[in-house]
């Protein structure tokens, strides 16, 4: 497996990267500056010859391809994984494993999601095999967040059968003190979005009898939920006020999302994401 390692750092206030090597065929790009001059952020791309992992794209045998993510966010640190979606080809084997360390006040974004195929082609749910593993470690190895998703073609019913008309799974990952205010917003927006979604007219409704129905056979296009995950402290609990802070500053908030059209999926991403361009530069997936 070829490999490539970044470091940032704070140096003379800035950050900065201070190391940066990759092997053929990975290659990073790091543009000199993205947005503001005020704001401090280091943006990398990651790209790979050709347009994609590996030269061949369709599984040979039982091989296939992987790819690994392994990333440290230090103290006040914040890191943003903001790729675009996982596209892949008929017959493909793909497998990622990302692993994020993490300590009580670092921040991390993570988006990582997957469409159908290449539609234009008429691609649906052809691969034949998707693994992504996400976990996220707290000072080192204590387990804070693990999660895996598995598709894989079926003999008695294919990803297509088991996936009816929703043709992207995406999953958003908000942890960390910098983006409190986004946890908050995403929540009680997912809240609205599948309240209006699934509200079901009431017996009452003149409209019940006419509608009821076609309402249960419609299935909703978009389809979100929120959780919460990490330590959480009670400020009733005897620890001192400065802990009390530190852990709920490490509370984390998953959303994940079944939807019918990527484009949904983007603009969902472009609103929830919007108030971070102070700390990104830009606006994430404009």
């Amino acid at each position: 497996m070829e490999r490539g390692k970044v470091i940032v750092e704070k140096v003379g206030g800035k950050s900065t990267v201070t190391k940066c090597f990759s092997k053929y065929p990975l290659k990073f790009i790091i543009p000199r500056k993205v947005g503001s001059s005020e704001t401090d952020a280091v943006w990398i791309y990651t790209i790979t010859y050709g347009g994609g992992i590996v030269s061949v794209y369709k599984a040979v045998g039982s091989k296939s391809s992987e790819q690994v993510l392994e990333a440290r966010v230090g103290s006040n640190a914040f890191l943003a994984v903001i790729p675009d979606p996982v596209t892949c080809f008929s017959t493909a084997k793909y497998s990622q494993r990302q692993v994020f360390k993490v300590v009580s006040d670092s921040s991390l974004l993570l988006v990582d999601w997957i469409t159908s195929g290449r539609h234009e082609r008429g691609e649906k749910w052809d691969f034949d095999l998707y693994k992504s593993t996400n976990h996220i470690f707290h000072n080192g190895d204590e387990p804070l967040f693990l999660d895996t998703v598995f598709l894989e073609q079926g003999t008695h019913a294919g990803i297509a059968e088991r996936m009816q008309d929703y043709q992207v799974i995406a999953m958003v990952i908000l942890l960390g003190p910098k983006l409190k205010l986004i946890q908050n917003q995403i929540q009680e927006d997912v809240k609205k979005i599948m309240s209006q979604s699934l509200h079901m007219p009431t017996i009452g409704s003149r409209q019940y009898s006419n509608r009821h129905t076609d309402h249960c056979l419609t299935k909703p296009s978009f389809v979100a939920s929120c959780s919460i995950f990490g330590p959480k402290v009670s400020p009733t609990d005897t620890y001192s006020i400065s802990l009390v802070a530190c852990e709920f500053q490490g509370i984390g908030v998953v959303t994940r999302i079944a939807a019918m059209t990527t484009e949904s999926v983007y603009n969902f991403l472009q609103h929830q994401l919007s108030s971070m361009e102070p700390l990104l530069g830009v606006k994430p997936y404009s």
